[in-house]
């Protein structure tokens, strides 16, 4: 089973995805600072050194993390972008989630 310690883990590591890629869109698309590369490259490194400490580089694992990458995402496009998600977004979320939830929780024959 998950424990908090591995969902905390998931969403660090969506939002140093996250950032890591904002970050170079803000120069290319809004004419921000090419300075934002550098951290930018930091968070992307960041990214995938915590991708090593997830429990395991499995499918499943990923398709877990992948449920939190796009409830994070969500979460930053109102947060930071000051776009409120709309129901369908909520509900895409809501598939999302219980999709990574029957791949991850359901009974495994060894």
């Amino acid at each position: 089973m998950f424990e908090l310690k591995t969902i905390a883990l998931f969403i660090v590591t969506a939002i140093a995805e996250i950032v890591g890629c904002y970050l170079p869109y803000l120069w290319l698309r809004q004419s921000a600072s090419v300075w934002l590369l550098i951290p930018a490259a930091f968070s992307l490194a960041l990214f995938a050194w915590l991708l090593t400490l997830h429990p395991e580089a499995s499918g499943r694992v990923y398709a877990a993390y992948g449920g939190v990458y796009v409830s994070a995402a969500l979460v930053w496009l109102w947060a930071v972008d000051g776009i409120k998600p709309s129901v369908w977004d909520a509900a895409g979320v809501a598939c999302t989630l219980l999709g990574m939830a029957i791949i991850m929780f359901a009974p495994r024959h060894a």
